[in-house]
């Protein structure tokens, strides 16, 4: 008697590894820019505070069409795009009031991204390479909370944000090295 053996599909560690190895890069770029900048509002840091979560968008966009293609969870996929969509809006509003605006609407940001991330990597751990991506939401929840804290100081700046998006640039290159690790342990 034979059996059948169907292999879970290789195809949705490799885009995520290629996407996290690109957002490692892109939150590197971006965190020493926007370091350059902190202090102030300009247009630089403008663009900068803009093009983030523009970038989040087209990476869920990216992440959810492969889900779909192999059937895997594309409920935080869709969240994380009309969340990170608003943000944009909402950015675009805050960076006319002034930093601690920005950094209220960053860190609700923050939250609510941070709590998708953590679920979408609860439920995809099957496929390998979340459990960063689930500690970083947790992470993201927790920094969140700082920067609305943050916009109430008497100076407050965007160099966190830096530190912010560089850390968890670092969190997606960890998750990229484990699914490139177990994607060579299929072969």
């Amino acid at each position: 008697m034979d059996t059948a053996v169907v292999p879970s599909p290789t195809s949705v560690p490799v885009t995520l590894r290629k996407l996290y190895f690109l957002r490692f890069a892109f939150a590197a770029v971006w965190a020493a820019l926007l370091f350059t900048t902190a202090d102030a509002l300009g247009p630089l840091s403008t663009t900068l505070l803009l093009v983030y979560p523009l970038f989040d968008v087209a990476a869920a966009v990216v992440d959810l069409r492969s889900a779909k293609e192999n059937g895997g969870p594309t409920a935080p996929l869709y969240a994380n795009v009309v969340i990170s969509t608003l943000t944009v809006l909402a950015l675009a509003l805050a960076t006319t009031s002034g930093l601690p605006a920005v950094l209220r609407v960053w860190g609700a940001w923050a939250v609510a991204a941070g709590l998708t991330q953590l679920v979408a990597g609860a439920v995809r751990r099957g496929t390998g390479g979340q459990w960063p991506m689930i500690v970083s939401g947790a992470i993201s929840t927790l920094a969140g909370i700082s920067f609305v804290t943050q916009a109430g100081a008497d100076d407050p700046s965007l160099g966190g944000l830096a530190g912010y998006a560089f850390l968890g640039g670092v969190f997606f290159l960890v998750s990229a090295v484990r699914l490139t690790r177990r994607t060579r342990g299929r072969v």
